[in-house]
């Protein structure tokens, strides 16, 4: 279901935005030819007024002078001989003043050899012009009439609209960066669900054949020779001991895995902090006979949480304290209310970390490179656990190195 919604997600995000695209292209196109007609009508304006200072004021044509014959090209017609310079300086006054600041040439027509007769190629944002010839076909049943072009029309026209194609390639690439997104989000997804499966498949197929050696181990341990050979009695003990360590390893990969998936069920209950961790101290203390672990907490303080889970949680982080010592170990649990909630503190006097490595204790398959992480047996998933657990109950969890020696680990749990 959840990759159905996905796919529903990313195909209308792809809809939405390939149709923004094309509203922004059509926009554009309308953009530049409103762009256009506006060239046109500053242009057909710019030239009847130079028609009119041409004539003094006294125009006797009945029908508009101005003939657009191409994207480009103006033709304008009048009633009488003028010199090439006085048109020159009319052309450059009345562009200036409609602001048609784009390069033109004119060219005018001699009605005594019958040829145009070529004026000038202008540039307005250059101080000399440039000498370059432009082709000006003669029309026919004209006497008195100058051509102009425009060469650099359509540059002139796009740099005008520069925000529109900034803003359509801006959106291009906002359609590349998603759909790059989008790909990268399903390649991660693949390799996840790859990753949780094979995990799954792996501690399943460990699981069968370790129960049978556990049931294996149990029964030759009570078996009399076993019972009166001391030797032997070591070598079961051993088996059986290391087959809970590895079950539980593997206990610790499928509810990660188990997480992943769908997130962890939880059975919220009120527990009273003080009987629940002695329990849990005990049993420690049973494992490891060098280990001291004092707790100060007020009796009667209680939270709400899932007992399995937190009881992983103490377990694990007393588990880690006591590895990863080089000494006798000592662990003092304590607990204190502030305005805010409450804050469940464990203080070993372990090796502690190093600074660089406490951002990253708490991700997955995460183990800090020292020598005693190396005779350590483990898969970096125990804080991991840990971490999950407290953000599913909307806790905190912090650790700073003591001033000493060890880590202090604070888990917070907040009033509601």
């Amino acid at each position: 279901m959840e990759i159905k919604k996905l796919n529903i997600i990313i195909s209308l995000g792809f809809v939405a935005i390939i149709g923004i695209l094309i509203a922004q292209l059509l926009w554009t196109r309308q953009a530049y030819n409103l762009e256009d007609q506006k060239f046109d009508q500053k242009v057909n304006i710019a030239l009847m007024e130079v028609v009119e200072k041409l004539s003094g004021g006294q125009t006797s044509l009945t029908e508009n002078p101005v003939q657009n014959i191409a994207n480009d090209y103006y033709l304008v017609n009048i009633n009488k001989e003028i010199h090439p310079a006085v048109l020159e300086y009319y052309l450059k006054t009345e562009f200036t003043r409609f602001q048609i600041n784009t390069d033109y040439v004119y060219a005018l027509y001699n009605c005594h050899n019958d040829k145009m007769m070529y004026g000038k190629y202008i540039s307005p944002n250059q101080q000399n012009t440039k000498s370059k010839t432009i082709d000006f076909p003669k029309h026919k049943n004209l006497v008195y009439y100058f051509s102009i072009r425009f060469p650099d029309k359509n540059t002139y026209l796009v740099s005008s609209l520069r925000f529109w194609y900034l803003l359509t390639f801006a959106i291009i690439i906002i359609l590349f960066v998603y759909v790059y997104s989008i790909y990268t989000i399903i390649q991660q997804k693949k390799f996840s669900e790859l990753q949780r499966d094979f995990i799954n498949n792996m501690t399943h197929e460990f699981k069968t054949p370790l129960s049978s050696i556990l049931l294996a181990s149990e029964s030759l341990n009570k078996q009399e020779v076993i019972q009166g050979n001391p030797k032997l009695k070591t070598y079961t003990s051993i088996i059986i001991n290391q087959s809970l360590k590895l079950n539980n390893h593997i206990e610790k990969i499928l509810n990660i895995a188990k997480n992943d998936a769908s997130g962890l069920s939880l059975k919220p209950q009120r527990i009273v902090l003080l009987p629940f961790i002695e329990d849990i101290a005990e049993s420690v203390r049973q494992k490891n006979e060098n280990v001291k672990i004092r707790v100060a907490v007020e009796d009667g303080i209680s939270i709400i949480a899932d007992e399995f889970h937190f009881s992983n949680i103490i377990y694990n982080l007393l588990d880690n304290s006591v590895k990863y010592c080089e000494t006798d170990p000592e662990i003092i649990i304590s607990a204190h209310k502030n305005t805010k909630g409450l804050c469940l503190m464990f203080k070993d006097n372990g090796m502690g970390i190093p600074a660089k490595n406490i951002p990253h204790i708490f991700d997955k398959f995460y183990r800090v490179n020292t020598n005693k992480s190396d005779e350590i047996n483990g898969f970096g998933l125990g804080l991991f656990y840990v971490k999950k657990i407290v953000q599913q109950h909307n806790w905190k969890i912090s650790v700073v190195n003591n001033p000493d020696t060890g880590i202090t680990t604070t888990i917070f749990f907040p009033d509601k």
